[in-house]
C-alpha cells in the first residue's frame, strides 16, 4: 500500500500537470483567434480574386487564374520560407507575428485604397503591390503562428503531449470557421456591396487580430531563436563530403553539453555518418572544426531533413487540386444557375463545413475507434492519414471532371456553347460534392502534414516544418500555373483553333479534359506517395533507459 505521503506527492504531480494544460490550452485559444481572424482576412481576399481580376480588371480567365495561383504561390511556398527563417533564426516567433501583422496590416490597408480611391487606369500596379505586401505578411505570420500556438504545450508533461495532437485538429477547426466566414460575409459584400467594403472587412480582422495578440502577451511561452538551423544542417553536408575518403565508422564525436532530446542512431544516410567520424586529422587537432566534425545529434538531426523531402514532394500534386478551388471551380459556378444570391465564390463554405464537422467528427469518434483496432496514441499514424486525404484529392479530381463534362454536355444540347456569358441551366449545387470532397481532404492531408512536419522536423527548427508543409499548397499553385500554360501550348499545336483553357469562353475550354489530367497525375503521385511513406523512418527520441521511443 502506497504510503500517505507518496499518496500527497502524486496529488501535486497530478494538480501541476492540470494547472500545465489548462495554462497551455488558455495560450493557445489566445493564438488561434489570432489564426481564425487572419483566415477570415485571407480566405476574403483570394477567395473571390479571380472575380475581380477578370470583371473588373478585365484579364482573361486563364490569365487571371495564373495570377492567382503565383500570387497564391509565393504567399504559401516563398514567404513563408523566409519567415520561418527569421523566426527560427533571428527574431523568434512572438517578434515574427508581430512585425509580420503590422506589414499585413499596411498591405490591407493600401489595397482598400486601391479599389476605392485609385482610377482604373493607374489601380492595376498599386492593387499588385498590396497584394504582395500582404504576402509579405502572410510570410511571416504563416509558419509561425500555428507552430508558436503548439509551443505552448509543454512535452514534458504527458497530459499536454497527448493534448497537443488533438490541439492540431481543433486549430484546423479554427482555421475553417475563420475561412468559412470571409468566404460568407467578405465575398457576399463584395458581390453586393462594392469592393472597397469587401476589402475593407479584412482589414479591420487584422487589426483585431493584433489587438489580442497583444493582450495575451503576458501568457505565452516563447522560445529562443538559436542562431540559423541551416548553418549546422551544411556542416555536416560540408564535413560528409570532406570526409567521403574515410573508411568506415571509427569514434563518433559525442556533444557532451547537449541540452536538447537526444535522437537515436539510424541507419538511414550513412553517408553522413562520416561527418561525425573522427579521422586523424581530428584526432590531433586542439579545437573542433565544426565544418569537418559534427556530433552524432547534429548528424541525427541532418537526417530528418533528408527523410523528410521526398514526403515534402510527394504532396504537391494535392496542393494542384486544393487550387482549383480559389480558380476554376469558381468560375464553373459563375456559368450555373443559382436560385439565391449566393456569389459563386461562396460554395467554398461548403468545404469550411466540411473541415469543422469532419475535423470534430475525426477527433471525436474515429480516434478513439481506430485507438482500440490499431492501439495506436492517435489511432492512425500521421502518414496513414496524409494517404487518405491524397487518395481523396484525387476522387476529388474525378468527381470535378464528371461534373464539368455534364455542364458542357447541358451547354451544347441548349446551344449556349458559343454564348459564354448565358447561364447554363444546371444548378450551381452540382458543385457541392467536390467542394466537399475538398474539405474531406484537409481534414486528413492538411491536419496531417500540420502534425507530420511539427514533430519530424529538429525542435529548432519547427517555424520551417510549418513553412514546407504550407508550401506544398504554395508549390501546388505555381505547377497549377504552369500545367495551364503547358496545357494552352499542347493544344495549341495539335490543331485546336483555340488552346484549351484560353479566351473568356469555359464552354469551349475543355476544363474537363483538364481535370481528368489532374485525376491522372494525383493516381500516379499516390503511388509515389505509397512508395516513399512504406520506407519512412520516424522520429526517434532515447529515453534515459536508452531505449528508443517514437515521436
Amino acid at each position: 500500500m502506497a504510503s500517505p505521503a507518496a499518496d500527497a506527492h502524486g496529488d501535486i504531480n497530478t494538480f501541476r500537470s492540470r494547472k500545465s494544460m489548462t495554462n497551455s490550452w488558455r495560450s493557445a485559444i489566445f493564438i488561434i483567434f489570432v489564426e481564425i481572424a487572419e483566415r477570415f482576412a485571407a480566405f476574403g481576399i483570394s477567395g473571390n480574386l479571380i472575380n475581380y481580376l477578370n470583371n473588373v480588371l478585365g484579364m482573361p480567365i486563364s490569365s487571371a487564374a495564373k495570377s492567382v495561383n503565383i500570387w497564391l504561390g509565393v504567399s504559401t511556398a516563398v514567404t513563408p520560407v523566409l519567415g520561418a527563417f527569421v523566426a527560427d533564426s533571428y527574431l523568434g516567433r512572438f517578434k515574427t507575428i508581430l512585425f509580420s501583422s503590422v506589414i499585413y496590416l499596411l498591405g490591407l490597408v493600401l489595397l482598400t485604397i486601391s479599389v476605392s480611391a485609385i482610377s482604373l487606369v493607374y489601380r492595376k500596379p498599386v492593387f499588385f503591390l498590396a497584394l504582395y505586401m500582404i504576402s509579405v505578411g502572410e510570410g511571416g505570420h504563416k509558419p509561425c503562428v500555428q507552430t508558436f500556438a503548439a509551443d505552448q504545450f509543454d512535452e514534458s508533461v504527458p497530459e499536454d503531449k497527448l493534448a497537443k495532437s488533438s490541439f492540431f485538429n481543433w486549430y484546423y477547426s479554427g482555421v475553417a470557421v475563420g475561412a468559412t466566414a470571409g468566404l460568407v460575409f467578405v465575398i457576399y459584400a463584395q458581390d453586393y456591396i462594392g469592393w472597397a467594403i469587401g476589402f475593407g472587412m479584412p482589414l479591420i480582422a487584422i487589426a483585431g487580430s493584433l489587438v489580442i495578440f497583444l493582450i495575451g502577451q503576458k501568457t505565452y511561452r516563447r522560445a529562443a531563436p538559436i542562431g540559423s538551423p541551416f548553418v549546422k544542417f551544411m556542416q555536416v553536408v560540408v564535413a560528409a563530403v570532406r570526409k567521403r575518403h574515410v573508411s568506415g565508422l571509427g569514434e563518433c564525436y559525442q556533444d557532451v553539453d547537449l541540452t536538447g532530446p537526444v535522437l537515436a542512431r539510424t541507419e538511414q544516410f550513412k553517408f553522413l555518418n562520416k561527418a561525425m567520424t573522427i579521422d586523424d586529422i581530428d584526432a590531433s587537432s586542439q579545437k573542433r572544426n565544426e565544418w569537418r566534425l559534427c556530433s552524432v545529434n547534429q548528424v541525427e538531426e541532418a537526417k530528418l531533413i533528408f527523410r523528410l523531402f521526398p514526403v515534402w514532394i510527394s504532396c504537391f500534386m494535392f496542393g494542384v487540386v486544393i487550387a482549383q478551388q480559389g480558380t476554376y471551380f469558381t468560375k464553373q459556378g459563375s456559368s450555373m444557375v443559382r436560385h439565391l444570391k449566393i456569389p459563386p465564390a461562396t460554395l467554398q463554405v461548403v468545404s469550411g463545413f466540411t473541415i469543422l464537422t469532419g475535423a470534430a467528427i475525426y477527433d471525436c469518434f474515429f480516434v478513439p475507434m481506430a485507438r482500440k483496432l490499431t492501439k495506436h496514441p492517435s489511432g492512425i499514424t500521421m502518414l496513414q492519414r496524409m494517404g487518405i486525404g491524397i487518395l481523396i484529392s484525387m476522387i476529388t479530381m474525378v468527381v470535378a471532371a464528371l461534373v464539368e463534362g455534364k455542364r458542357i454536355d447541358i451547354a451544347r444540347k441548349h446551344g449556349l456553347i458559343d454564348t459564354p456569358k448565358s447561364v447554363v441551366p444546371m444548378a450551381i449545387w452540382w458543385l457541392i460534392p467536390q467542394y466537399m470532397l475538398c474539405g474531406l481532404t484537409d481534414v486528413f492531408a492538411v491536419i496531417g502534414m500540420q502534425e507530420f512536419f511539427y514533430n519530424q522536423v529538429p525542435e529548432e527548427m519547427r517555424s520551417m516544418g510549418a513553412a514546407m508543409y504550407l508550401s506544398t499548397t504554395g508549390v501546388g499553385s505555381f505547377l497549377s500555373s504552369g500545367f495551364i500554360s503547358l496545357v494552352q501550348i499542347i493544344s495549341s499545336k495539335n490543331g485546336e483553333v483555340e488552346g484549351w483553357l484560353s479566351g473568356n469562353n469555359l464552354n469551349r475550354a475543355h476544363l474537363d479534359y483538364f481535370y481528368w489530367i489532374l485525376a491522372g497525375l494525383s493516381c500516379l503521385n499516390l503511388c509515389f506517395y505509397v512508395w516513399v511513406a512504406k520506407g519512412f523512418v520516424y522520429k526517434k527520441i532515447e529515453s534515459d533507459n536508452d531505449k528508443a521511443t517514437e515521436a
